[in-house]
C-alpha cells in the first residue's frame, strides 16, 4: 500500500502512519511496552506517568482513541501477584521469617513492582488496540461520536 501525506493541524505535511498497510500485533505490543508510539516506535506514547499523548510527537499518529480503562491495572495485579506470591512462598518455606519481616519486605516490593509494571502494560494494551484497529484507530471507520447522556429533571411521575 502506498504511503500518503496528510497536512496536520498546523498545515505541515506528515506521513500518515495509518496508511502504511498491515499493522503487526507483536511489533505494536513491543513498541507500546517500550512506551513509544505503536505506529513509528520513535515518539513517546505518554506525556505524563499514565497520560497517553493525544498524538505522537514524532509521526503525528492520533493516540487519543485508546480505551485501556481497567485492563492495565488488572493485568498488572495478575503479573505482580504471581511474582510476589511465588517469592513469599519460597522465602517462607526456606527461612520461616517472622511476620513483621514479611510485611517489611513484601509490601514495599509489591507497591514498587506495580508502579514500575503499570506503564509498560498500559502501553502494550494501547499498542494492541492500535494494531487491531479498535476504538477509533481504524482509518476507514467514521469518528466515533458519543452523545452526552440527557439528564432531565423528572417529577417522579415516570415521564
Amino acid at each position: 500500500m502506498q504511503e500518503k501525506s496528510v497536512p496536520d493541524s498546523a498545515g505541515a505535511i506528515r506521513r500518515d502512519a495509518r496508511s502504511t498497510g498491515e499493522r503487526s500485533v507483536l511489533t505494536s505490543l513491543l513498541r507500546g511496552a517500550r512506551l513509544t508510539c505503536p505506529a513509528c516506535g520513535k515518539g513517546a506514547m505518554f506525556r505524563r506517568y499514565l497520560k497517553v499523548a493525544d498524538n505522537c510527537p514524532a509521526c503525528g499518529e492520533a493516540l487519543h482513541h485508546h480505551r485501556a480503562d481497567d485492563a492495565p491495572p488488572y493485568f498488572t495485579i495478575v503479573i505482580v501477584g504471581h511474582i510476589v506470591v511465588g517469592l513469599v512462598l519460597a522465602v517462607e518455606m526456606a527461612y520461616r521469617p517472622p511476620l513483621w519481616l514479611h510485611a517489611a519486605l513484601w509490601l514495599p516490593l509489591t507497591v514498587l513492582l506495580a508502579l514500575l509494571i503499570l506503564p509498560p502494560v498500559k502501553g502494550a494494551l494501547v499498542g494492541l488496540q492500535w494494531a487491531l484497529l479498535m476504538h477509533g484507530f481504524d482509518p476507514n471507520a467514521e469518528e466515533e461520536k458519543i452523545e452526552p447522556f440527557d439528564v432531565g429533571i423528572h417529577n417522579g411521575r415516570g415521564g
